[in-house]
Parts: structure tokens; sequence; C-alpha cells
């Protein structure tokens, strides 16, 4: 079983995913690749109390990288897409 705690990484901040935030209400995460889309639900709503009205999830293969004669694979990584009731927003940065 999967902690809260354990869920969610680290944010995920571009241009792409800034431009969702203000037209559609959606945040990014990098979050654990064992968690489901009711960890994430659960942790959102429990860290940043807002309603989380959907999530949507994608896993990025990792990719093979040359070190010398050997090849080395990265990780992969699992990214959720998370769409909050309209009115409540997520503040990464309080107080800067």
């Amino acid at each position: 079983m999967l902690s809260i705690e354990n869920v969610l990484i680290k944010p995920l901040l571009t241009e792409k995913t800034s431009q969702e935030t203000e037209k559609y209400n959606r945040y990014s995460f990098v979050v654990n690749t064992r968690a489901n889309k009711n960890h994430i639900k659960n942790a959102i709503e429990k860290f940043f109390d807002v309603k989380v009205l959907n999530v949507r999830t994608s896993i990025t293969a990792g990719k093979k990288k040359r070190s010398g004669r050997t090849f080395k694979k990265s990780s992969s990584t699992k990214k959720a897409y998370v769409q909050v009731k309209e009115g409540q927003k997520i503040e990464f940065f309080k107080g800067i």
C-alpha cells in the first residue's frame, strides 16, 4: 500500500502546463509510478484542500543512454493531470 505522502513527487511547471492551468484549471504533477488515480485524487485533496474533478495519467518510458560500451536506461516517469473545481486553485509558491 502506498502512503499519501509518497504519491506526489513534484509539480510539473512548464509553459504548456501553465497555459492548461489558465485555460482549463488543470494542474500537472510528477507522481509515483505505482500510484493509481484514486491515490492521486486523495493526495491532492488532502494537501491542497481543493475538490478534484478529473485525473488523467500518462507514463513516459525511460530512455536508453550510451555509457562507454554499454547502454544504460533511465527510469520511467508517471505524470498526472488533475482538474480542480471551478473557482479553486492550487498555489505552489506561497509567500514569495
